[in-house]
Protein backbone atom coordinates (compact mmCIF):
# COMPACT_ATOMS: atom_id res chain seq x y z
CA UNK A 1 0.00 0.00 0.00
CA UNK A 2 3.29 2.40 0.74
CA UNK A 3 4.36 1.59 -2.56
CA UNK A 4 1.12 2.77 -4.33
CA UNK A 5 1.01 5.59 -2.59
CA UNK A 6 5.08 6.63 -3.16
CA UNK A 7 4.33 5.54 -7.14
CA UNK A 8 0.98 8.15 -6.74
CA UNK A 9 3.07 10.66 -5.24
CA UNK A 10 6.17 10.67 -8.18
CA UNK A 11 3.96 10.27 -11.04
CA UNK A 12 1.79 13.40 -9.78
CA UNK A 13 5.37 14.90 -9.39
CA UNK A 14 6.20 14.06 -12.78
CA UNK A 15 3.42 15.51 -14.47
CA UNK A 16 1.37 18.19 -12.56
CA UNK A 17 4.20 19.95 -10.63
CA UNK A 18 5.63 21.25 -13.98
CA UNK A 19 2.45 22.54 -14.91
CA UNK A 20 1.36 24.44 -11.65
CA UNK A 21 5.02 25.88 -11.92
CA UNK A 22 4.42 27.24 -15.17
CA UNK A 23 1.01 28.15 -14.24
CA UNK A 24 1.93 30.07 -11.17
CA UNK A 25 4.26 31.75 -13.45
CA UNK A 26 1.85 32.87 -16.20
CA UNK A 27 -0.42 34.22 -13.27
CA UNK A 28 2.31 36.50 -12.05
CA UNK A 29 3.20 37.71 -15.50
CA UNK A 30 -0.36 38.84 -16.42
CA UNK A 31 -0.69 40.33 -12.69
CA UNK A 32 2.57 42.54 -13.29
CA UNK A 33 0.97 43.45 -16.61
CA UNK A 34 -2.39 43.95 -15.44
CA UNK A 35 -0.26 46.81 -12.67
CA UNK A 36 1.42 48.27 -15.81
CA UNK A 37 -2.03 48.69 -17.51
CA UNK A 38 -3.72 49.82 -14.85
CA UNK A 39 -0.93 52.43 -14.34
CA UNK A 40 -1.41 53.85 -18.16
CA UNK A 41 -5.35 53.75 -17.60
CA UNK A 42 -5.62 55.57 -14.61
CA UNK A 43 -3.38 58.59 -16.16
CA UNK A 44 -5.41 58.35 -19.12
CA UNK A 45 -7.95 58.90 -16.75
CA UNK A 46 -6.92 61.82 -15.38
CA UNK A 47 -6.35 63.86 -18.32
CA UNK A 48 -9.54 62.63 -19.47
CA UNK A 49 -11.45 64.13 -16.67
CA UNK A 50 -8.95 66.90 -16.88
CA UNK A 51 -10.47 67.92 -20.41
CA UNK A 52 -14.14 67.26 -19.56
CA UNK A 53 -14.10 69.68 -16.76
CA UNK A 54 -12.01 72.34 -18.93
CA UNK A 55 -15.35 71.59 -21.69
CA UNK A 56 -17.50 71.75 -19.59
CA UNK A 57 -16.27 75.06 -17.79
CA UNK A 58 -15.69 77.01 -21.73
CA UNK A 59 -19.25 75.77 -21.90
CA UNK A 60 -20.31 77.00 -19.11
CA UNK A 61 -18.34 80.32 -18.90
CA UNK A 62 -17.66 80.32 -23.13
CA UNK A 63 -14.66 82.89 -23.40
CA UNK A 64 -16.14 84.62 -26.95
CA UNK A 65 -19.26 87.45 -26.78
CA UNK A 66 -21.27 88.00 -29.58
CA UNK A 67 -22.35 91.71 -29.82
CA UNK A 68 -26.37 91.77 -30.60
CA UNK A 69 -28.15 93.94 -32.62
CA UNK A 70 -28.60 97.53 -31.73
CA UNK A 71 -26.32 97.72 -28.77
CA UNK A 72 -21.89 98.59 -28.19
CA UNK A 73 -20.04 96.37 -26.34
CA UNK A 74 -16.91 97.43 -24.48
CA UNK A 75 -14.06 95.16 -23.61
CA UNK A 76 -11.75 96.52 -20.81
CA UNK A 77 -8.86 95.12 -20.03
CA UNK A 78 -7.86 95.30 -16.24
CA UNK A 79 -3.99 94.45 -17.06
CA UNK A 80 -3.32 97.91 -18.75
CA UNK A 81 -6.63 99.51 -18.16
CA UNK A 82 -7.44 99.90 -22.40
CA UNK A 83 -10.76 99.59 -23.27
CA UNK A 84 -12.64 99.00 -27.32
CA UNK A 85 -16.03 99.22 -28.20
CA UNK A 86 -17.50 96.88 -30.85
CA UNK A 87 -20.62 97.19 -32.22
CA UNK A 88 -20.23 93.51 -34.41
CA UNK A 89 -19.14 90.41 -35.03
CA UNK A 90 -17.36 88.08 -31.57
CA UNK A 91 -15.26 89.77 -29.02
CA UNK A 92 -12.85 87.27 -27.61
CA UNK A 93 -13.38 87.47 -23.41
CA UNK A 94 -10.57 86.00 -21.41
CA UNK A 95 -11.64 85.30 -17.61
CA UNK A 96 -9.53 87.41 -15.06
CA UNK A 97 -8.05 90.02 -17.55
CA UNK A 98 -11.10 91.33 -19.79
CA UNK A 99 -14.36 93.17 -18.50
CA UNK A 100 -17.00 93.24 -21.02
CA UNK A 101 -19.50 95.62 -20.52
CA UNK A 102 -22.79 96.17 -22.60
CA UNK A 103 -24.47 99.42 -23.74
CA UNK A 104 -28.11 99.83 -25.52
CA UNK A 105 -27.78 102.31 -29.02
CA UNK A 106 -31.15 102.82 -29.00
CA UNK A 107 -33.21 105.75 -27.55
CA UNK A 108 -33.64 105.38 -23.74
CA UNK A 109 -36.26 107.17 -22.22
CA UNK A 110 -36.38 108.56 -18.66
CA UNK A 111 -39.32 109.75 -16.40
CA UNK A 112 -38.38 111.91 -13.11
CA UNK A 113 -39.79 109.50 -10.37
CA UNK A 114 -42.42 110.81 -7.99
CA UNK A 115 -42.77 114.17 -9.74
CA UNK A 116 -46.17 113.57 -11.82
CA UNK A 117 -48.41 114.43 -9.19
CA UNK A 118 -48.55 117.32 -6.87
CA UNK A 119 -48.48 114.80 -4.19
CA UNK A 120 -46.16 112.81 -5.03
CA UNK A 121 -42.71 112.11 -2.83
CA UNK A 122 -40.35 114.68 -5.55
CA UNK A 123 -42.96 116.99 -6.73
CA UNK A 124 -41.79 120.28 -8.24
CA UNK A 125 -42.13 123.98 -7.07
CA UNK A 126 -43.81 126.87 -8.73
CA UNK A 127 -42.87 130.61 -8.71
CA UNK A 128 -45.78 130.90 -6.58
CA UNK A 129 -44.06 127.92 -4.02
CA UNK A 130 -47.34 125.81 -5.35
CA UNK A 131 -46.21 121.67 -5.21
CA UNK A 132 -47.13 120.80 -8.59
CA UNK A 133 -46.61 117.53 -10.65
CA UNK A 134 -45.29 117.56 -14.46
CA UNK A 135 -44.72 113.88 -16.76
CA UNK A 136 -41.58 114.72 -18.17
CA UNK A 137 -40.15 112.41 -20.35
CA UNK A 138 -36.61 112.47 -21.47
CA UNK A 139 -35.20 110.41 -24.47
CA UNK A 140 -31.59 109.95 -24.69
CA UNK A 141 -28.98 108.01 -26.58
CA UNK A 142 -24.89 106.92 -25.75
CA UNK A 143 -22.69 108.22 -27.94
CA UNK A 144 -21.08 105.47 -29.22
CA UNK A 145 -17.79 107.36 -30.63
CA UNK A 146 -16.80 108.27 -26.65
CA UNK A 147 -18.01 105.05 -24.91
CA UNK A 148 -15.34 103.17 -25.03
CA UNK A 149 -13.46 106.19 -23.13
CA UNK A 150 -16.04 107.12 -21.16
CA UNK A 151 -16.98 103.80 -20.19
CA UNK A 152 -14.70 103.57 -17.37
CA UNK A 153 -16.59 106.21 -15.74
CA UNK A 154 -20.38 104.98 -16.70
CA UNK A 155 -22.29 103.49 -13.37
CA UNK A 156 -24.07 100.47 -13.83
CA UNK A 157 -27.28 102.27 -14.06
CA UNK A 158 -26.91 105.04 -16.37
CA UNK A 159 -30.71 106.27 -15.74
CA UNK A 160 -30.66 106.35 -12.15
CA UNK A 161 -26.86 107.82 -11.64
CA UNK A 162 -26.26 110.33 -14.65
CA UNK A 163 -29.07 111.14 -16.41
CA UNK A 164 -31.52 111.72 -13.10
CA UNK A 165 -29.40 113.75 -11.22
CA UNK A 166 -28.94 115.90 -14.72
CA UNK A 167 -32.25 116.30 -15.12
CA UNK A 168 -33.37 117.15 -11.50
CA UNK A 169 -30.25 119.67 -11.70
CA UNK A 170 -32.08 121.15 -15.00
CA UNK A 171 -35.98 121.00 -14.03
CA UNK A 172 -35.78 121.83 -10.77
CA UNK A 173 -34.74 125.67 -11.30
CA UNK A 174 -36.66 125.98 -14.49
CA UNK A 175 -39.76 125.50 -13.40
CA UNK A 176 -39.67 127.48 -9.76
CA UNK A 177 -38.94 130.64 -12.21
CA UNK A 178 -42.50 130.26 -13.85
CA UNK A 179 -46.04 130.46 -12.41
CA UNK A 180 -48.35 127.75 -12.38
CA UNK A 181 -50.39 129.22 -15.60
CA UNK A 182 -47.62 129.80 -17.55
CA UNK A 183 -46.24 126.05 -16.69
CA UNK A 184 -49.99 124.69 -17.21
CA UNK A 185 -50.81 127.06 -20.45
CA UNK A 186 -49.44 130.18 -21.61
CA UNK A 187 -45.43 129.32 -21.50
CA UNK A 188 -45.49 125.38 -22.13
CA UNK A 189 -43.55 125.31 -25.30
CA UNK A 190 -40.83 127.97 -24.04
CA UNK A 191 -40.60 126.15 -21.00
CA UNK A 192 -39.69 122.59 -22.58
CA UNK A 193 -37.12 124.29 -25.24
CA UNK A 194 -35.48 126.05 -22.39
CA UNK A 195 -34.85 122.80 -20.62
CA UNK A 196 -33.94 120.98 -23.75
CA UNK A 197 -30.98 124.02 -24.01
CA UNK A 198 -29.71 123.49 -20.50
CA UNK A 199 -30.18 119.33 -20.45
CA UNK A 200 -28.10 118.85 -23.71
CA UNK A 201 -24.69 120.16 -22.64
CA UNK A 202 -24.48 118.57 -19.24
CA UNK A 203 -25.10 115.22 -20.90
CA UNK A 204 -23.19 115.57 -23.85
CA UNK A 205 -20.66 116.20 -21.39
CA UNK A 206 -21.41 112.97 -19.62
CA UNK A 207 -21.21 111.20 -23.06
CA UNK A 208 -25.02 111.23 -23.70
CA UNK A 209 -26.68 112.77 -26.77
CA UNK A 210 -30.42 114.43 -25.91
CA UNK A 211 -32.56 113.21 -28.01
CA UNK A 212 -35.56 115.25 -26.80
CA UNK A 213 -37.77 116.29 -23.66
CA UNK A 214 -41.50 115.94 -23.50
CA UNK A 215 -43.44 117.81 -21.74
CA UNK A 216 -46.90 115.97 -20.49
CA UNK A 217 -49.75 116.52 -18.07
CA UNK A 218 -49.36 119.28 -15.35
CA UNK A 219 -50.68 117.82 -12.26
CA UNK A 220 -52.28 120.94 -10.13
CA UNK A 221 -53.61 121.18 -6.18
CA UNK A 222 -57.10 120.46 -6.00
CA UNK A 223 -57.57 123.81 -4.51
CA UNK A 224 -55.66 125.91 -7.53
CA UNK A 225 -57.34 123.39 -9.71
CA UNK A 226 -60.91 124.27 -8.71
CA UNK A 227 -59.74 128.08 -8.43
CA UNK A 228 -58.35 127.43 -11.86
CA UNK A 229 -61.41 125.92 -13.48
CA UNK A 230 -63.76 128.68 -11.56
CA UNK A 231 -60.95 131.31 -13.64
CA UNK A 232 -61.29 129.86 -16.33
CA UNK A 233 -64.70 129.19 -16.90
CA UNK A 234 -65.41 133.25 -16.03
CA UNK A 235 -62.70 133.93 -18.89
CA UNK A 236 -64.69 131.51 -21.36
CA UNK A 237 -67.76 133.54 -20.43
CA UNK A 238 -66.28 136.96 -20.81
CA UNK A 239 -64.97 135.57 -23.95
CA UNK A 240 -68.58 134.17 -24.79
CA UNK A 241 -70.47 137.99 -24.45
CA UNK A 242 -67.40 139.57 -26.10
CA UNK A 243 -67.95 137.35 -29.33
CA UNK A 244 -71.61 137.41 -28.92
CA UNK A 245 -71.04 140.97 -29.53
CA UNK A 246 -69.54 140.81 -31.86
CA UNK A 247 -70.88 138.29 -33.63
CA UNK A 248 -74.14 140.68 -33.85
CA UNK A 249 -72.61 143.88 -34.58
CA UNK A 250 -71.39 141.60 -37.65
CA UNK A 251 -75.01 140.46 -38.26
CA UNK A 252 -75.89 143.79 -38.63
CA UNK A 253 -73.31 144.72 -40.89
CA UNK A 254 -74.52 141.93 -42.73
CA UNK A 255 -77.53 142.81 -42.92
CA UNK A 256 -77.13 146.47 -43.94
CA UNK A 257 -74.99 145.35 -46.85
CA UNK A 258 -77.65 143.01 -47.48
CA UNK A 259 -80.00 145.38 -48.02
CA UNK A 260 -77.90 147.43 -50.10
CA UNK A 261 -77.09 144.84 -52.51
CA UNK A 262 -80.59 143.68 -53.01
CA UNK A 263 -81.47 147.19 -54.03
CA UNK A 264 -78.55 147.77 -56.95
CA UNK A 265 -79.68 144.01 -57.86
CA UNK A 266 -83.15 145.18 -58.38
CA UNK A 267 -82.06 148.67 -60.52
CA UNK A 268 -79.66 146.48 -62.48
CA UNK A 269 -82.06 143.56 -62.88
CA UNK A 270 -85.25 146.06 -64.23
CA UNK A 271 -82.71 147.82 -66.10
CA UNK A 272 -81.64 144.79 -67.93
CA UNK A 273 -85.09 143.85 -67.89
CA UNK A 274 -85.74 146.91 -70.12
CA UNK A 275 -82.79 146.35 -72.36
CA UNK A 276 -83.78 142.66 -72.83
CA UNK A 277 -87.49 143.43 -73.91
CA UNK A 278 -86.26 146.10 -76.40
CA UNK A 279 -83.39 143.91 -77.73
CA UNK A 280 -86.04 141.20 -78.23
CA UNK A 281 -88.68 143.20 -79.91
CA UNK A 282 -85.67 144.37 -82.19
CA UNK A 283 -84.58 140.94 -82.78
CA UNK A 284 -88.56 139.87 -83.61
CA UNK A 285 -88.44 142.50 -86.17
CA UNK A 286 -85.72 141.89 -88.02
CA UNK A 287 -86.64 138.14 -87.27
CA UNK A 288 -90.14 138.94 -89.50
CA UNK A 289 -88.12 140.35 -92.39
CA UNK A 290 -86.46 137.22 -92.91
CA UNK A 291 -88.97 135.17 -92.25
CA UNK A 292 -92.01 136.24 -94.36
CA UNK A 293 -90.01 134.87 -97.92
CA UNK A 294 -88.93 132.08 -96.42
CA UNK A 295 -92.50 131.34 -95.11
CA UNK A 296 -93.68 132.52 -99.12
CA UNK A 297 -91.01 129.44 -100.84
CA UNK A 298 -91.98 127.36 -98.38
CA UNK A 299 -95.70 127.46 -99.39
CA UNK A 300 -94.54 126.85 -102.95
CA UNK A 301 -92.60 123.97 -101.43
CA UNK A 302 -95.34 122.06 -100.22
CA UNK A 303 -97.72 122.87 -103.28
CA UNK A 304 -95.13 121.57 -105.77
CA UNK A 305 -94.39 118.84 -103.48
CA UNK A 306 -98.61 117.88 -103.23
CA UNK A 307 -98.73 118.09 -107.40
CA UNK A 308 -95.67 115.63 -107.39
CA UNK A 309 -97.14 113.03 -104.80
CA UNK A 310 -100.28 113.54 -106.62
CA UNK A 311 -98.66 111.95 -110.03
CA UNK A 312 -96.56 109.93 -107.85
CA UNK A 313 -99.95 108.00 -106.64
CA UNK A 314 -101.39 108.25 -110.07
CA UNK A 315 -98.22 106.56 -111.40
CA UNK A 316 -97.92 104.14 -108.68
CA UNK A 317 -101.96 103.29 -109.06
CA UNK A 318 -101.66 102.25 -113.19
CA UNK A 319 -98.68 100.51 -111.98
CA UNK A 320 -100.36 98.55 -109.75
CA UNK A 321 -103.50 97.67 -112.13
CA UNK A 322 -100.59 96.44 -114.52
CA UNK A 323 -98.83 94.27 -112.00
CA UNK A 324 -102.59 92.43 -111.05
CA UNK A 325 -103.59 91.73 -114.27
CA UNK A 326 -100.27 90.13 -114.97
CA UNK A 327 -100.26 87.98 -111.65
CA UNK A 328 -104.22 87.04 -112.61
CA UNK A 329 -103.18 85.67 -115.77
CA UNK A 330 -100.01 83.65 -114.30
CA UNK A 331 -102.03 82.24 -111.65
CA UNK A 332 -104.75 81.01 -114.09
CA UNK A 333 -101.94 79.17 -116.18
CA UNK A 334 -100.57 77.89 -113.28
CA UNK A 335 -103.65 76.31 -112.58
CA UNK A 336 -104.26 74.84 -115.77
CA UNK A 337 -101.15 73.21 -115.83
CA UNK A 338 -101.74 72.28 -112.04
CA UNK A 339 -104.99 70.48 -113.55
CA UNK A 340 -103.19 68.92 -116.83
CA UNK A 341 -100.66 67.09 -114.32
CA UNK A 342 -103.06 65.83 -111.95
CA UNK A 343 -105.38 64.64 -114.88
CA UNK A 344 -102.19 62.78 -115.96
CA UNK A 345 -100.99 61.09 -112.76
CA UNK A 346 -104.69 59.52 -112.21
CA UNK A 347 -104.38 57.85 -115.25
CA UNK A 348 -100.73 56.72 -114.54
CA UNK A 349 -102.08 55.41 -111.14
CA UNK A 350 -105.12 53.59 -112.57
CA UNK A 351 -102.87 51.60 -115.06
CA UNK A 352 -100.46 50.88 -112.54
CA UNK A 353 -103.06 49.15 -110.25
CA UNK A 354 -104.95 47.45 -113.13
CA UNK A 355 -101.52 45.76 -113.78
CA UNK A 356 -101.00 44.81 -110.30
CA UNK A 357 -104.58 43.14 -109.65
CA UNK A 358 -104.05 41.34 -112.95
CA UNK A 359 -100.53 39.74 -111.56
CA UNK A 360 -102.30 39.63 -107.98
CA UNK A 361 -104.94 37.58 -109.37
CA UNK A 362 -103.13 35.36 -111.85
CA UNK A 363 -100.74 34.72 -108.72
CA UNK A 364 -104.01 33.70 -105.89
CA UNK A 365 -105.45 31.44 -108.98
CA UNK A 366 -101.80 29.30 -108.79
CA UNK A 367 -101.51 29.30 -104.93
CA UNK A 368 -104.91 29.47 -103.46
CA UNK A 369 -103.03 28.90 -100.02
CA UNK A 370 -101.48 32.05 -100.49
CA UNK A 371 -104.11 34.24 -98.65
CA UNK A 372 -104.04 31.82 -95.34
CA UNK A 373 -100.74 32.63 -95.67
CA UNK A 374 -100.88 36.47 -95.69
CA UNK A 375 -103.61 36.02 -92.80
CA UNK A 376 -100.98 34.05 -90.72
CA UNK A 377 -98.21 36.33 -91.41
CA UNK A 378 -100.83 39.11 -89.99
CA UNK A 379 -101.97 37.41 -86.92
CA UNK A 380 -99.90 37.58 -83.03
CA UNK A 381 -96.86 35.73 -82.68
CA UNK A 382 -99.29 33.93 -79.50
CA UNK A 383 -101.06 32.07 -82.40
CA UNK A 384 -99.73 28.67 -83.87
CA UNK A 385 -101.02 28.36 -87.62
CA UNK A 386 -100.46 25.17 -89.09
CA UNK A 387 -101.53 25.07 -93.12
CA UNK A 388 -102.18 21.47 -94.99
CA UNK A 389 -104.58 20.20 -97.29
CA UNK A 390 -108.28 20.05 -96.88
CA UNK A 391 -108.93 16.09 -96.21
CA UNK A 392 -111.30 14.18 -98.63
CA UNK A 393 -114.96 14.41 -97.72
CA UNK A 394 -116.38 12.42 -94.49
CA UNK A 395 -112.70 11.60 -92.79
CA UNK A 396 -111.05 13.11 -90.37
CA UNK A 397 -109.52 16.80 -90.91
CA UNK A 398 -106.58 16.02 -88.95
CA UNK A 399 -105.60 12.75 -90.72
CA UNK A 400 -103.38 14.61 -93.22
CA UNK A 401 -101.10 16.08 -90.12
CA UNK A 402 -101.15 12.90 -88.58
CA UNK A 403 -99.65 10.93 -92.10
CA UNK A 404 -102.45 8.87 -92.74
CA UNK A 405 -102.78 8.05 -96.47
CA UNK A 406 -100.88 9.42 -99.12
CA UNK A 407 -100.16 13.14 -99.49
CA UNK A 408 -102.41 14.74 -101.96
CA UNK A 409 -102.71 18.36 -103.46
CA UNK A 410 -105.66 20.61 -102.04
CA UNK A 411 -108.77 21.40 -103.48
CA UNK A 412 -109.33 24.34 -101.70
CA UNK A 413 -107.14 25.99 -99.53
CA UNK A 414 -107.72 25.73 -95.88
CA UNK A 415 -105.78 26.62 -92.63
CA UNK A 416 -106.51 25.09 -88.93
CA UNK A 417 -105.77 27.93 -86.45
CA UNK A 418 -104.93 26.32 -82.89
CA UNK A 419 -103.98 28.24 -79.55
CA UNK A 420 -100.04 28.12 -78.72
CA UNK A 421 -99.56 26.59 -74.78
Amino acid sequence: MPDRLKSLAAFLERTLLPSLVRLCKACAAALRRGITAARHLRVRLVLLAMLAALGYGLYRHPPFSTVRPSEVLVRMNTVNGTATAFTSGTVLRLPGIHQLHRYSTRDQVYRPPGSDSATGRAPFQSSEGLSIGVDFTVRWAIDRARVARLSREFPDDLNADLVGPAVQGVVYPVLARHTVREIFSSERAAIQKEIMLQLAPRLEALGLHLRGVDMGQVDLPQEYRAQMAKLLAEELETQKIRYTLQLKEALVKETLLEGEADKVRQQKAAEAAGEQQVIAARAQEETMRHILPFKEKQIEQRRLEAEADKVARIRSAEGSAAARLIEAQGESQSRQRLADAEAYRLELIGKTNAGQMQREGALLAQYPLLIQKTLADKLSDKVQVIIAPTPAAGQFIGSNLIGSGAAAQPTDGRARVEDRP
